[in-house]
């Protein structure tokens, strides 16, 4: 018997349950009639150790759901599926994203909530904590990456990931372009059932 599949999405760094990619997976989602509370999306804290907390939880309240991790939600869902053992979708992943922020230990701004805070040293050593070796269960992992990536240079998630499934497209950037047009395969490999999947509207996203 078919079981609908449970997903936490995980936004990056500065982001929101409001970001563009969050919303387009939730709207395709319900346009599929799939259960509302099987797919969490943490509005998580600026501190990895909070937002640590909170995908715990919501971990243990899906019981083995797929994470699909953006940018530096890419980094917590590849963490986090090491852990649990659980499978992740990354797109444009961070990688040891501690050794990228010598240059944003400042004040920042949500880019969607408007909320400002403090990058400290304590954040950086939160994220070092979270850092595991390369995964090399490629079923476990689809990782998707745009080469024209302005943010994260694509060629180190292509190496730290070369054990998994990647899939490099030219082009695009950082909020990897054309997510829409993905959806279909990235619905499947969550777990969405071939019929139920058939019914997505595409359209509804242009």
């Amino acid at each position: 018997m078919y079981k609908s599949p449970s997903v936490v999405y995980i936004h990056g760094f500065n982001s929101a349950p409001a970001s563009f990619k969050a919303q387009q997976f939730r709207q395709a989602w319900s346009q599929l009639g799939l259960p509302a509370e099987q797919l969490l999306i943490p509005a998580l804290h600026h501190h990895p150790k909070q937002a640590m907390h909170q995908l715990q939880e919501a971990i243990e309240q899906l019981q083995q759901p797929v994470l699909m991790g953006s940018s530096l939600g890419g980094y917590y869902a590849t963490y986090l599926a090491q852990q649990y053992h659980l499978t992740a979708l990354l797109i444009n992943p961070a990688v040891r994203p501690h050794l990228l922020f010598d240059d944003f230990t400042a004040e920042q701004e949500n880019l969607y909530t408007g909320e400002r805070w403090l990058l400290t040293d304590t954040h950086l050593h939160a994220l070092a904590a979270l850092e595991v070796a390369p995964p090399q269960d490629a079923e476990r992992f689809s990782v998707w990456l745009q080469t024209g990536d302005e943010t994260l240079n694509y060629c180190v998630a292509e190496q730290y990931y070369s054990g998994c499934a990647v899939h490099i497209q030219q082009g695009g950037d950082h909020s990897f372009q054309r997510f829409a047009e993905h959806l279909p395969i990235f619905l499947d490999f969550v777990g969405v059932a071939p019929a139920v999947l058939h019914t997505l509207d595409l359209s509804a996203f242009e």
